[in-house]
């Protein structure tokens, strides 16, 4: 069983930046396939970047956002960048088979909020 815990969250301005961190515990995430996802109010949960055999970002980031890996310390980051006010959500941290299509373990969330 893998546990996540989701950080970084907060208030920024339109443009700004901030980093969410996903330290897990009970598996090494260099096994598994993770991905941080977002969901806004009123719409479902979706993938904004995953990490496994490749890396994934979905459009509405492009090159705003970053995911990266900290096998030392078995945590997950999301570098966000240029946040815009559509960034608003909760941003969740899950956790997978490596080469499969589903995710089996999730964080609790973090809530990121962008003022404009």
């Amino acid at each position: 069983q893998v546990q996540l815990v989701e950080s970084g969250g907060g208030l920024a301005q339109a443009g700004g930046s901030l980093r969410l961190s996903c330290a897990a515990s009970g598996g090494a995430l260099i096994n598994y396939r993770t991905a941080w996802f977002h969901q806004s109010p009123g719409k479902e949960r979706a993938v904004v970047a995953s990490l496994g055999w490749r890396i994934f970002y979905a459009d509405s980031v492009g090159a705003r956002f970053t995911i990266s890996r900290d096998n030392a310390k078995n945590t997950v980051y999301l570098q966000m960048n240029s946040l815009k006010p559509e960034d608003t959500g909760v941003y969740y941290c899950a956790v997978g088979a490596k080469y499969g299509s589903s995710y089996s373990f999730w964080g609790q969330g973090t809530q990121v909020t962008v003022s404009s």
